[in-house]
């Protein structure tokens, strides 16, 4: 990158691994965050996130990063990407407030020909309302994913840039810069690049709401979703990339920005949004799916009934537990006993009023009457379904995704729930 240096602003998940990913590809890397005690943490090696490679990669390129609290630092920039994590209440919105007073902070301490570039998720028409007066100012979609985000940050497939005018050039600093991750990069108008990030969300909820459709008829006609995918797969029109694994609705905190994000532009300029209220509806409907098989099996609600419980997190790879679904579901079931484990969220008595931590997935199951498995984390597929059997009380096994052996879990005379197939089948 001939030496150029890149400044990151706000070191929540999305600038820690952004300029993580900027040092492995050859730049001077300026981490910056006001919170003092955050900077020591980070520069102590206490990484307050989890993702897979994140501290190998970081211990590789350490002589490339300084974490630092002084915003002067950031000076020494000719590229500034401001990039803290943009929080969602718990209607979708976004909370911005975080994110106006450090991009003016940064706009009054930067060089005057530094380029400055907005990576947090915003809503359209943010970046030309808030553009510092005098800077130059683009925005950039972010494309992190919890529990890939170093994949996705040092193999991005394409950089969306928005830009006050696409039809000019971009400037050497964020052309070289962009240039070393070997991408297409796509220029277009600011509201284009903060739409498109809404966009491609819409597309995967569009998927997971088909797939979760279907997969709940193949539960009840004796179809398998499972042997259905791999056809889809094989449609060009589909493509083998596809999303279209059943799950538990729409979790995590982004999706659910972006749809209400629609909503709300659909009903300010009088546009049609009505899909995007049936994808919700679908969503509310399969977040339930375990409830409703611990209901059928008449535990829901049984004070004397013990669940082994593996998985907090709201998916794997992640300690994160915003909008999770087994936290959601832990909260339906006031009345059972929890045994519960998860590899990087501490079970805490905070999340359920009996709940109890186990030491591991296998201690979870002693004198279980169901397991449920809610995170399918690595870990838990190679547990031997004999095993769980031997700890339980009960046979019920209610495993969402498939991560058991259903072969292995049916000989061990478990009753396997599975989504988008029959127990057993």
């Amino acid at each position: 990158m001939n030496g150029l240096t890149v400044g990151f602003a706000g070191l929540t998940h999305l600038g820690i691994v952004s300029s993580t990913a900027a040092a492995a590809k050859g730049a001077r890397t300026v981490a910056f965050d006001p919170d003092v005690a955050l900077v020591n943490r980070l520069n102590a090696g206490d990484l307050p996130i989890h993702e897979p490679g994140l501290a190998e990669l970081i211990a590789a390129n350490a002589d490339r990063i300084a974490y630092t609290a002084d915003i002067h630092d950031l000076e020494r920039c000719e590229l500034i990407y401001v990039c803290p994590d943009v929080p969602t209440d718990d209607r979708g919105g976004s909370d911005l407030s975080g994110l106006k007073p450090l991009l003016d902070v940064v706009a009054a301490a930067m060089r005057p020909d530094a380029v400055l570039v907005i990576l947090s998720q915003v809503p359209p028409g943010f970046t030309r309302a808030n553009a510092p007066a005098g800077r130059i100012v683009y925005c950039q979609v972010e494309t992190l994913i919890f529990g890939l985000a170093v994949e996705r940050a040092m193999k991005p497939e394409r950089f969306i840039v928005g830009c006050a005018d696409p039809a000019a050039p971009l400037p050497p600093a964020l052309t070289g810069f962009l240039g070393a991750f070997g991408c297409p990069i796509l220029p277009m108008r600011y509201e284009s690049a903060e739409l498109a990030k809404i966009s491609i969300n819409m597309f995967l909820v569009s998927s997971v709401s088909t797939t979760n459709t279907l997969a709940g008829l193949c539960e009840r006609i004796g179809a398998d979703w499972s042997e259905i995918a791999p056809a889809l797969k094989l449609d060009r029109r589909i493509g083998p990339h596809a999303y279209l694994a059943p799950g538990l609705g729409i979790a995590g905190g982004n999706l659910e920005r972006d749809l209400a994000t629609v909503q709300r532009l659909a009903q300010a300029h009088d546009t049609d949004a009505g899909v995007v209220a049936a994808w919700l509806a679908n969503s509310r409907r399969r977040r339930d799916w375990v409830l409703d098989r611990l209901r059928e099996a008449g535990l829901a609600g049984d004070s004397k009934a013990t669940l082994a419980w593996l998985g907090l997190a709201y998916k794997q790879d992640t300690k994160s537990t915003k909008n999770s679904p087994s936290l959601a579901l832990l909260a339906a079931l006031p009345k059972v006993r929890v045994r519960a484990y998860d590899p990087a969220v501490a079970a805490d008595s905070s999340f359920h009023p009996r709940l109890e931590a186990a030491r591991d997935a296998l201690d979870a199951c002693r004198g279980a009457d169901a397991l449920v498995i809610m995170t399918p984390w690595s870990e838990f597929r190679s547990l031997d379904p004999s095993a769980i059997g031997e700890r339980m009380r009960g046979k019920i096994v209610i495993d969402p995704w498939g991560i058991l052996d259903a072969a292995s879990t049916r000989r061990a005379g478990l009753v396997h729930h599975v989504l988008g197939r029959a127990p057993n089948t």
